[in-house]
Parts: C-alpha cells; structure tokens; sequence
C-alpha cells in the first residue's frame, strides 16, 4: 500500500534527522562517543564562523571603493596610495584588538567562558592577519620585530587553548584554578602586542623621515610628509614616537630649501600637529 510505504519513509527520514530513537538503540559508549563526536564539530564550526567574519569584513576595509571600471585606472589608484592605505589598516586592525583585549578581561571578571573563548579565537586570527597584511607591504623588518611577531602568535594560540578547556568543563574548582592562569596569559598577550605595535609604528615612521631626508623629489617628498601627517592625525602617542625619531629636525630642513617651497604649508603643518607633544616641543627647542 502506497500510504503504507509513504509513512514508513517519512518515520524513517524524522529518525535520521533527529537521531534519537537511532541513538536509543546503540551501546552507550557508542552514544557517549556519537555526542562529542557532534559537541567537537558544532565547536569547530562556530570557530570557523568568527574566523571567516573578520578575515572577510577586513578584505572588504581594504578594498578601495571606485566608480570607475576600468581596471588599469584601479591598479594604479590602488598602488599610488598603498603605503598610506595599509598603514591605516594596520591601525584599524591594532584598535580593533586592542578593544577585545578589553572586553575579553570584562568578560573574565563574570566568568563568561563561552564569551571569553569565542573573542580569544577572534582575537588569534585578528593577530595572525595583521602580522600577515603588515609583512606582505613591508620587507625589511628587523629581527627583533620577527621575534616578537612570533611570541605573540605563540601565546595568542596558548590562550586561545587555555579558553578552550574552560568551555569544556563545568568544575568550578577546575575553573577557578585556571583564571589565574588565564589572566596572566592575556596580560602577557597585551604586552606582546603592544611593543610589537610600537616597533612597527617606529620602523615606519623612520622609513618616512628617511625618504623625506633623503629624497631630492618634490612629489616624493610630498607624498612622505602626507603620510607623516596621516600619522600625527592619529593620537599623540604617534606624535611622541615621530619626534622622538627627529621628525622635527627632518622637517625644518625642507622648510630650509628653497627647492621645496611649494611643500611649506604642508611641511608647517605636520609640525604643528608634532609640536603639539611634549617630546615635540623639547626637539623644536633645540632646532
């Protein structure tokens, strides 16, 4: 009987989907075995789902937004302001770690462990594309800087471990016992990224100042003092580390050549944005 058979397909397709009455009759080691099989995968997957969000939203940052179709006319947009592109990415990139960071110590305080794996595996792959974009535009940077790339990494992935273990156990005890060692992990992680944020940010600002010394062309000049000021538009940490540099010295020698009059208000301006740091003051003192 047709009716019959339809039935007995569709008991037997609701028992694959659901699994439970297939489940019921197997040994239950075989079922133990079946549901961490399922809790391991269902992880992975919601893992790989924050890695692809934030690899996918910073390739749409830095995709250049343009009407124009013709494909030479992008590559060339594209390459003229790569430098300056990549670095603010780079910027973008380290506030939006440097947030989690935060949130993730919030989350520790209320023992949200779901939340506080979740954002550390964030954070791993945030990390893991910076140090990745950051070395595709840049080639000559110093060992000290590999070292610290590679301790970063390091510990990210121990801490995103340590976050793991966490979600898959309930003892408090167990817990308890593991958020100190958590809480050391991340501030060794903070501090890892931020000294490696400040060499990467003092490497670039002595490549800047070095084209600008160094350099006899007027539109490389200007594009590195353009790129200086982006910088000095940043904070005042920024500032600090270009004064810190001689950016204040590099600057008053173009003022000083007439060959680069055409660059002066420009030049006083990204001065003017340096000077407005102590360290700033205290170099045009001495100028």
């Amino acid at each position: 009987d047709s009716s019959l058979w339809r039935s007995a397909h569709k008991d037997r397709i609701n028992m694959a989907f659901k699994g439970e009455d297939h489940l019921d009759s197997l040994p239950l080691p075989v079922q133990r075995m079946h549901l961490i099989q399922v809790d391991s995968v269902q992880r992975w997957m919601e893992d790989l789902k924050l890695m692809t969000d934030c690899e996918c939203m910073c390739i749409l940052q830095s995709k250049p937004i343009s009407i124009e179709k013709d494909e030479q006319n992008e590559l060339i947009l594209s390459s003229q302001y790569s430098t300056c592109d990549n670095l603010q990415l780079l910027l973008k990139r380290a506030w939006i770690i440097s947030t989690e960071l935060t949130r993730i110590a919030q989350k520790l305080e209320k023992n949200r462990w779901q939340r506080v794996h979740s954002m550390t595996v964030r954070v791993n792959c945030h990390v893991r594309s910076m140090i990745n974009e950051y070395n595709t535009f840049t080639r000559n940077s110093s060992e000290e800087m590999h070292e610290f790339e590679k301790l970063l990494i390091d510990k990210c992935s121990e801490f995103t471990a340590f976050t793991e273990r966490c979600v898959q156990t309930e003892d408090e005890q167990i817990l308890k016992s593991m958020k100190s060692c958590i809480n050391k992990t991340l501030t060794t992680v903070a501090q890892y990224f931020g000294q490696l944020i400040e060499l990467v940010l003092t490497q670039e600002a002595q490549n800047l100042l070095r084209q600008i010394e160094l350099s006899d062309s007027v539109y490389s000049t200007e594009s590195a003092i353009s790129s200086l000021f982006s910088l000095t538009q940043e904070g005042a940490h920024l500032c600090r580390i270009i004064a810190k540099e001689g950016g204040v010295v590099a600057l008053f020698k173009i003022c000083r050549q007439d060959c680069f009059r055409c660059l002066y208000p420009q030049t006083l301006r990204t001065l003017a944005s340096i000077c407005c740091v102590e360290e700033g003051m205290h170099q045009l003192e001495k100028v």
